[in-house]
């Protein structure tokens, strides 16, 4: 269910303590994921995309997000 994988994939980013969870939003349809946001490095742009590629559901990553 694609809420479940969003609210899986919030709590992932949320969890992790260098990234800035309220500058990424998260869309899920169809098990694929859309990352959308500003993060201040390459390094949190990676590793919000690795940690989304984790869950269980997950079928593609789409990454839009932007440096800041």
């Amino acid at each position: 269910d694609d809420t479940v994988i969003t609210t899986k994939v919030k709590a992932a980013v949320l969890a992790e303590p260098t990234l800035n969870s309220a500058e990424i939003n998260v869309e899920t349809f169809k098990g694929r994921v859309q990352l959308s946001g500003f993060l201040k490095t390459q390094a949190d742009i990676n590793r919000a995309v690795e940690l989304t590629r984790g869950i269980k559901g997950v079928t593609s990553v789409a990454n839009d997000m932007r440096l800041k």
